[in-house]
């Protein structure tokens, strides 16, 4: 099988390029290194990376031969986006037109789509699949273009498209600078750095956090499981169905936390409704948030815990394992 990655080189990108390796794939990356929240972008060596822009036609030949395509790349930041809409138009709504109409004129087997949950907006949660578009800002009008022009290229031209919508993804290369980094990773970029925790807003905005490794798993199955046509051209989900508050995540880390200002076009809660996902993919998060923190914490944060949510997940973690502490 051959795979092409956009934005392979990326926080879950990479992730994914890895898995599909181990599986026996030949890949094919597209990334051009647009970001700057990345300490450092990630290269397979066996695999062939191109570092093009997904708008260049330079990249079509490389969709030849293709099985699938897993769109990634874009502009993934909320209030970048703000402060530049044209760009992430172009990007997240030109672009995904552009690896769309290559899929097609290559004969690709079926595009998998990474889009976004803050297409919900101020939804009441948990958010459900059927649940009407409120975009709040240019991200996620960017994004939800595109998941529009996944669900017409299925429809109109019969390209088979599988629309994932990611819940607040975290875990092992995510960014760990800028102000607009995921939150999880400046939490433990400030903690090594022995800064204080900046808590936006009052901090209880709660997140549906998922492992990027749940996410690639997510990704694999949608590009290659058996599916009955009218599986594609849909939304999925891919969330964990729970939540936490980052005053939660920041207690988890350190007690060492200051308050900013909040900031706008920012949804207060985001839960994800799973049973779609796990009916029609059979995917299952496998990842616990509260088992990720740990063994992300440097070894004397774990052994002597700095705050009592993380006595009492200790406490319950060595009863499980039947020591008493």
């Amino acid at each position: 099988m051959k795979s092409l990655v956009t934005g392979g080189a990326g926080f879950i990108g990479s992730n994914l390029v890895d898995q599909l390796v181990e599986l026996g794939h030949e890949v094919v990356v597209i990334d051009n290194e647009y970001s700057d929240v990345h300490e450092q972008f990630y290269y397979n060596d066996k695999v062939e990376n191109h570092n093009l822009d997904i708008r260049d036609p330079a990249t079509r030949p490389l969709y030849d031969g293709v099985d699938y395509v897993f769109h990634i790349a874009a502009e993934a930041r909320i209030q970048p986006a703000v402060h530049n809409p044209i760009e992430a138009v172009s990007i997240n709504s030109v672009g995904t037109c552009t690896v769309l109409q290559y899929a097609r004129e290559a004969g690709v087997k079926r595009v998998v789509y990474s889009s976004t949950s803050s297409g919900y907006g101020l939804n009441e949660p948990p958010n459900v699949e059927c649940q009407p578009d409120d975009c709040l800002n240019p991200y996620s009008v960017s994004k939800v273009n595109g998941e529009k022009l996944c669900s017409m290229y299925t429809s109109l031209f019969g390209l088979k498209t599988i629309i994932l919508r990611y819940f607040n993804v975290y875990g092992n290369r995510h960014p760990l600078k800028g102000q607009y980094a995921p939150v999880i990773g400046i939490f433990l970029r400030q903690l090594r750095d022995g800064e204080a925790l900046t808590v936006v807003g009052d901090g209880e905005q709660r997140r549906d956090f998922t492992n990027v490794l749940d996410v690639v798993s997510a990704n694999v199955l949608a590009a290659t499981k058996k599916l009955d046509d009218d599986a594609f051209g849909q939304v999925y989900n891919v969330g964990t169905g729970t939540n936490h508050s980052i005053n939660e995540i920041a207690n988890m880390i350190s007690d060492n936390i200051k308050h900013i200002p909040p900031r706008l076009g920012e949804a207060r809660i985001t839960l994800a409704h799973n049973s779609r996902i796990k009916g029609t993919l059979g995917w299952e998060p496998k990842i616990k948030l509260e088992d990720w923190i740990e063994s992300a914490l440097p070894k004397d944060e774990v052994e002597e815990p700095k705050n009592p949510i993380r006595e009492s997940f200790n406490k319950l973690k060595n009863w499980i394992y039947g020591a008493v502490k």
